[in-house]
């Protein structure tokens, strides 16, 4: 089902199948490559809310866990700008770690609070406040 619904162009259909052959499981043999492919192409039809964000981490991963910092930096930069905190705290580790500038974690900075401040609602604010009070 979920090879059906990535095949017709779903996103996140795409994002989970894709973790499936990086990690082989539920039968998939591993498949980085097949992954990948699958990665890139939900980024480039996701947007923020529909699996884009998450895609372009997991390709900053691959490309961290290869040593291209350059390229995994590009990838997490642009998840960061589209809200994604993951990326974000990934930009972070990378300028205390030598991998990232200064300049890059200020533009990664302001880049997610301004994704931040887009996705505000005062139903975002009642849902986040009812949250903290549960817990």
């Amino acid at each position: 089902m979920i090879e059906t619904r990535a095949d017709a162009g779903d996103p996140v259909a795409m994002f989970h199948l894709g973790n499936h052959y990086s990690y082989g499981l539920y039968g998939l043999e591993k498949d980085m490559t097949r992954a990948i492919e699958l990665f890139e192409r939900a980024a480039e039809i996701g947007g923020s809310s529909r699996g884009g964000r998450f895609c372009k981490t997991q390709l900053g991963v691959f490309e961290h866990n290869a040593g291209n910092y350059d390229i995994a930096l590009q990838h997490y930069m642009i998840a960061a700008k589209m809200g994604h905190q993951g990326s974000l705290n990934k930009i972070k580790n990378m300028f205390v770690n030598g991998h990232a500038s200064k300049a890059d974690y200020a533009e990664a900075l302001r880049g997610h609070h301004s994704a931040a401040e887009e996705m505000r609602s005062p139903d975002r604010e009642e849902a986040l406040a009812l949250l903290e009070r549960t817990n």
